[in-house]
């Protein structure tokens, strides 16, 4: 290959256009936009010619312009509340491998639990043509839910499942990108928040503790959720007095916090069960500063079995959440339905798993 002539490129940007590639490789524009795309209908030498050319000249295909020429994008929004989570680092990760290996590539928008902010991201985003989307849970704002529903791009709800939210299931129905939206349940995979509440605090009381309280941050849907669980679980036994709700970001510095409330407040408590692994930590932590013996003064456990509670003193109870694998089975099924291929069920439910250590 002679050496290519200095490319023209654009006054505004600078960059090197698909025009200066096929100029450099000495081929057609819609040759080189061909080789580019990997179709087989390119003869191997010009494929080769074209790949020297773009290596030579530092070409990085423009993906808006792709999809306004095509209609069609390579690229997949993911819609998450916290990039500090390793909850959602867990399952971003899973996903975007995924992802990846399909041959798509990830956009990342935090949305910090803010409703709005989700909806400001959704009209950024959607403006550039999305193959798909991926968002958390399925409470959000009326207007973000007519934008997925109108933008007819394929769309995945994780960490929440559709069918575990009884009658609430068919309000603000989202569509997948298919024609039959309006017919379908959305797409979601996840497990049942409230289910998992209930669970650890019906084990709670099967191990003999009764005044049991339940201490949370953050207060999003899911939290919400799995109060609404630990309530059902207790029934008629339930005192709200047992309930301590803080609307702050989950920490460990906030977990110390609620347990010496909690003691303060209701020394009666033999059991708190925190909404988040953090929390529950940081509580261990606050008890043996204090020297509060757990379980034996009072029991502490927590929810989704976050890296280090099998390492407190004593290892924490908790709720196992399959983070991971709740990612790689929604970018698996947005896959899917990117293209254009039937997805048999619609409403996959991954579990969870009571992980009972010393600290109850």
């Amino acid at each position: 290959m002679t050496t290519a002539p200095a490319p023209k490129r654009r006054r505004a940007t600078g960059r090197v256009t698909l025009q200066d590639v096929a100029l450099a490789a000495g081929v057609s524009p819609i040759t080189a936009s061909r080789a580019l795309r990997g179709e087989r209908s390119v003869a191997p030498e010009l494929v080769e010619r074209v790949t020297a050319a773009i290596a030579q000249l530092g070409y990085v295909p423009d993906p808006a312009a792709r999809a306004l020429a095509s209609s069609r994008s390579n690229q997949v929004v993911v819609l998450i509340p916290l990039l500090s989570n390793a909850l959602f680092v867990d399952l971003l990760d899973a996903a975007q491998r995924t992802l990846l290996a399909a041959g798509y590539q990830s956009l990342i928008g935090v949305t910090h639990y803010r409703p709005e902010e989700e909806e400001a991201l959704l009209r950024t985003y959607l403006m550039n043509r999305p193959a798909g989307l991926l968002v958390t849970g399925f409470d959000r704002t009326d207007a973000a839910r007519a934008l997925i529903q109108g933008s007819g791009v394929p769309c995945v709800h994780v960490m929440e499942n559709r069918r575990s939210m009884g009658g609430d299931g068919d309000r603000g129905r989202e569509g997948d990108g298919d024609g039959d939206a309006a017919e379908l349940p959305p797409c979601s995979v996840g497990f049942s928040q409230q289910a998992a509440g209930h669970a650890m605090t019906a084990e709670l009381w099967r191990r003999g503790y009764r005044r049991i309280a339940f201490a949370a941050a953050q207060l999003d849907p899911r939290t919400l959720q799995r109060a609404q669980g630990y309530r059902a679980a207790l029934g008629a036994a339930h005192d709200a007095k047992l309930e301590f709700m803080d609307a702050a970001p989950s920490s460990f510095a906030l977990g110390a916090k609620l347990l010496e409330r909690v003691l303060r407040e209701a020394p009666e408590v033999d059991a708190i069960f925190f909404n988040n692994d953090d929390l529950a930590q940081g509580a261990l932590l606050q008890a043996l500063r204090l020297g509060i013996q757990v379980p034996e003064r009072v029991a502490v456990v927590g929810f989704n079995d976050l890296t280090g509670g099998d390492q407190m003193l004593p290892p924490l109870s908790t709720v196992r959440t399959p983070r991971g694998e709740i990612g790689l089975h929604a970018a698996q099924m947005l896959v899917a339905l990117m293209r254009g291929e039937d997805v048999s069920e619609r409403c996959v439910d991954l579990g969870f798993e009571l992980v009972m250590r010393a600290s109850c």
